[in-house]
């Protein structure tokens, strides 16, 4: 009897193992001015396992929270909501001033410098299950840009 219990134990080890684990680093969102509709959360992603993709973002400041693209265009800067980013196995993706983020828009306040706030990143893995992340971001001045430093 000892011996299945053991087996089944180690199985689990295995399993917990061999789910991708997803790391979050250097969170943070741009601070806005009173009148301000949206601003932008920026960050990096890891994945260590399984690939991943970033399909979503909720936060209670915000009425609508979006995965955003900039990029350039016949030399215009456009920006707009993707169906997701994929986060490959091993690597880092960085959510940053000019490329991919999240776009908060419809705030529902201010954001400060100095004040923290809360997200949830919502992924897909390989099996289409969603897997919701949660996050707290620092706030930033207005004029920090990519890597979160001040201009």
């Amino acid at each position: 009897m000892n011996r299945y219990v053991n087996a089944i134990a180690i199985g689990l080890v295995v399993c917990g193992i061999a789910r991708a684990e997803v790391t979050v680093s250097d969170a943070w969102v741009r601070a806005s001015l009173p009148q301000q509709r949206a601003t932008g959360a920026f960050m990096k992603i890891h994945s260590n396992g399984e690939r991943l993709r970033l399909v979503g973002a909720e936060s209670a400041v915000a009425g609508v929270a979006e995965i955003h693209e900039m990029r350039i265009e016949n030399d215009i800067a456009r920006m707009g909501p993707v169906a997701g980013v994929d986060i490959v196995p091993g690597a880092t993706v960085e959510l940053r001033p000019g490329g991919y983020h999240v776009m908060l828009m419809d705030l529902h306040r201010a954001l400060e410098a100095g004040t923290e706030v809360p997200l949830v990143l919502v992924f897909e893995g390989a099996g289409g299950e969603p897997r919701r992340v949660p996050v707290t971001a620092s706030v930033k001045p207005l004029n920090t840009r990519v890597g979160g430093h001040r201009q």
